[in-house]
């Protein structure tokens, strides 16, 4: 019964942790007109978090050892608990993105920790379902995420979205405190590394921040946005030279001469990619296209979610019975290049449904990819390096979903502006379906009320907000088509780790916790 409530509290910890990546997403325009702050100052509420997630999940092995297991689990969860709090008391967009960054500084260990607890109790026998467990957890978190999201902006207000945190964080850290223990083999502490640490913060910061920035501040022609990116370059290059030198290092960089592991890390990344940009645009599309209120909008990614959990135990069992974790990556690949490119051809006319059918290609492909990568990805570490694997691989998945929100936020900006440009030049007096829908319109207002000057304006307005919603409607299905596209070009990397396609995932995890 203990080991029961033991593995609830941790899979709700991991799951409490990544639903906050994208439990804001729907609610982004409700804070920015609360708060007096533009959309795109707003979206540091999600940056800020992603941020603090990447410095944290790789050092959380270090951090671990270093605090004790069961003393850095538990603070973690107060300081997420209690930064919650704060971030639904905040009054001004600032002090919000603050209080999210430290909310994140919290959250970085719950997921690392939850995955070699759930391992640890389960041991050799049942590790494939450990691994299906837990990926239910890493995958449910950032779906559902939406769906919670929109019930509370559009029942009671943003704020609940981070007070909801407080009765589940303090449940969950009560569990933890009676049933949390150190682990069996302790490892001694090392030394800290100042140095890694700093040039880590100081490089995935002010990356983040110029691939977050830089469209909104027209890139190089912004001083601030060269000199961040000298100081990206010069501070991660510097990071990953000192790490590999040093003999104690907060992140051992040296466990990626792993084969498997290196290819793992790049398609986690890839699959963070996925995970997180889908699930950022899906919602913004549904909302600002299509017009569908934030309950409905989060309502369809439902349907997607339940069928994963189906999709991840199936996956488990797959390699339970020694099917090829090379085959079940590919299956989840090409399901989840399916599904970019059916959101590719969506118009206007899409209803929720529509949406609902499509978004089961990317829960399922998504959940076919979650634990034979990481199966995939301790598979060649000894057991003294998986618990570093792991966070790397974990850190790699959070890296390509904060780089690839950044990323595909640059792309739309840069497809609208084109696709805008493009419609309007359609919008002249020698074209005569143009001239005839402005002077319908015309014509409307000017019956309704006021000056022919006023219903000109009102018609121009119609014209223009209708190009402004088809220049955002085709931005995202070519950023949809964009991340299909990044999957296709990763599949090929599976061609290096050949080799191992005879090793289940499960029987190799299980040596190592």
């Amino acid at each position: 019964m203990k080991r029961s409530i033991l593995i609830i509290t941790v899979i709700t910890a991991a799951m409490m942790e990544l639903i906050d990546t994208s439990i804001v997403n729907v609610a982004l325009s409700h804070m920015s007109g609360n708060l007096g702050s533009t959309l795109e100052d707003t979206s540091w509420v999600i940056t800020a978090y992603a941020i603090a997630n990447i410095i944290v999940i790789p050092m959380t092995s270090f951090l671990a050892t270093k605090l004790g297991r069961r003393n850095y689990y538990i603070g973690s969860i107060i300081a997420f608990t209690f930064f919650s709090a704060m971030c639904g008391l905040a009054s001004n967009i600032w002090t919000l993105v603050l209080f999210r960054f430290l909310q994140g500084i919290g959250g970085g260990a719950l997921l690392s920790v939850s995955q070699a607890i759930v391992f640890e109790v389960y041991g050799k026998a049942r590790a494939g379902i450990a691994s299906a467990l837990f990926g239910v957890g890493v995958f449910l978190g950032p779906t559902i995420g939406p769906t919670l999201g929109g019930f509370i902006t559009e029942n009671y207000s943003w704020p609940w979205i981070f007070f909801i945190n407080i009765p589940i964080g303090i449940a969950v850290a009560v569990s933890s405190i009676l049933l949390v223990t150190e682990p069996e083999v302790k490892v001694t502490p090392r030394a800290v590394d100042w140095w890694g640490i700093l040039l880590l913060v100081i490089g995935v910061g002010s990356l983040q921040t110029v691939l977050e920035r830089g469209e909104t501040d027209d890139w190089f022609s912004a001083g601030y946005i060269v000199a961040l990116t000298v100081i990206a370059v010069f501070s991660i290059l510097t990071f990953i030279w000192w790490e590999l030198t040093i003999p104690n290092p907060v992140i051992d960089l040296r466990v990626l001469k792993s084969k498997s592991l290196a290819v793992a890390a790049i398609l986690t990344a890839v699959t963070g990619v996925g995970l997180f940009t889908s699930v950022f645009l899906t919602p913004v599309l549904a909302q600002r296209v299509l017009l569908f209120p934030p309950t409905i909008t989060g309502l369809t990614l439902l349907p997607g979610a339940i069928l994963a959990i189906f999709g991840l135990l199936f996956s488990a069992t797959l390699l339970k019975r020694g099917v090829s974790p090379l085959i079940i990556i590919i299956i989840g690949f090409v399901l989840f290049i399916i599904f970019s490119f059916l959101m590719s051809g969506l118009n206007l006319e899409a209803t929720p449904g529509n949406l609902a059918r499509i978004l089961i290609f990317r829960a399922l492909g998504l959940a076919f990819l979650t634990v034979p990568l990481t199966a995939l990805a301790v598979s060649g570490l000894d057991a003294k390096d998986v618990p570093q694997g792991s966070a790397l691989n974990n850190m790699m998945r959070q890296l390509g979903g904060s780089f690839g929100i950044a990323m595909i936020n640059t792309y739309v900006a840069h497809r609208f502006g084109s696709h805008r440009n493009d419609l309007i030049s359609n919008i002249s007096i020698y074209n005569p379906q143009a001239t005839q829908r402005i002077n319908g319109l015309t014509q409307y207002f000017a019956g309704k009320s006021g000056t022919l000057i006023e219903a000109q304006h009102k018609a121009m307005a119609v014209v223009n907000n209708g190009i402004d919603r088809q220049s955002f409607l085709m931005s995202y299905l070519d950023a949809y088509i964009f991340v299909g596209l990044l999957f296709v070009l990763a599949m090929p990397l599976l061609l290096l780790v050949l080799d191992r396609k005879k090793q289940a995932g499960p029987v190799v995890l299980v040596s190592d916790h």
